[in-house]
């Protein structure tokens, strides 16, 4: 099964993936597939926050975990709704999720 997600890159333009839920894959994943310009530079260790987002909607995303509440204290651009993208595991809780990319460190 796959679930809308829409994401808005740096040029403010919004786009609707289709994502799907069972492929293990998370939502910096989900934005190199579609070809949005995100780094993931640490392959998805919460070690370099080069897929940092921010969570536009109310939808159910799982805690934030010891490494990724680290890595956002030391980034940039980090807003109250920040989230490093590797550490948000595509599921079908995420119907309807709105993220915005943040600014290239």
């Amino acid at each position: 099964m796959d679930v809308l997600i829409k994401i808005k890159d740096r040029d403010g333009i919004v786009h609707e993936l289709q994502a799907p839920t069972d492929m293990a894959m998370n939502i910096m994943e989900l934005c190199k597939a579609y070809e949005l310009p995100v780094e993931g530079t640490c392959g998805g260790m919460a070690m370099c926050a080069s897929c940092q987002c921010y969570v536009l909607n109310d939808v159910a995303l799982p805690e934030m975990g010891d490494d990724e509440e680290a890595m956002l204290s030391e980034a940039f651009y980090v807003k109250a709704n920040s989230r490093l993208g590797c550490q948000i595991p595509i599921t079908e809780s995420l119907e309807g999720l709105e993220l915005e990319l943040a600014p290239e460190n």
